[in-house]
């Protein structure tokens, strides 16, 4: 299965001001070793994230890189990886079909990995990313770590149906789980 994650507030903690430098990536707790076992399980894991702080001029692409580097030394340090990262940098004033709820990134992903919606899931701590995914129909899972504990509770009944869990490790382990089809 193609797993397309959110970034900020699915794996690593996320902050108002952006994630902008390597010492600012602070993970979510169970987060690294859930990428690791959803990696042993078979599954195909890539990063989809709204990076807006490099179009509103906070960072550049240059410390975007620097951010997503340590991301992936972080992880592969508890035993995972992730196969691709697709980042879209549009600020929301100028947002393009790449930024989320726009499915660009998504579809991107599906192509590079010649995967169909439904052997997909999307797992995301925001609206935006629920929304993404409904229009492609992906199957959607919502995480309360990051923004998710107050989405759940304003969840428009156009994005259903949603799985929700606690996190990305509660979120791994069900997948997991699932038979395989």
């Amino acid at each position: 299965m193609l797993v397309l994650l959110d970034r900020d507030g699915v794996l690593n903690e996320d902050r108002q001001d952006f994630v902008k430098t390597p010492a600012e990536v602070v993970m979510i707790p169970g987060s690294t070793s859930a990428v690791a076992r959803l990696n042993a399980a078979g599954h195909t894991i890539v990063v989809v994230s709204n990076q807006s702080g490099v179009g509103r001029g906070v960072m550049t692409d240059h410390d975007l890189e620097a951010v997503n580097s340590t991301l992936k030394r972080v992880i592969e340090a508890s035993g995972g990886r992730l196969d691709a990262i697709f980042t879209c940098t549009d600020p929301p004033w100028a947002a393009t079909e790449r930024r989320k709820p726009g499915p660009g990134m998504l579809k991107e992903a599906l192509k590079k990995f010649h995967a169909t919606p439904v052997e997909a899931v999307m797992i995301g701590d925001s609206a935006r990313d629920l929304e993404a995914a409904a229009v492609l129909g992906i199957r959607r899972i919502l995480v309360r770590t990051g923004k998710g504990r107050n989405v759940e509770s304003n969840l428009p009944n156009a994005l259903h149906p949603v799985t929700v869990y606690d996190d990305l490790a509660a979120a791994a382990e069900a997948l997991i789980a699932e038979p395989k089809s």
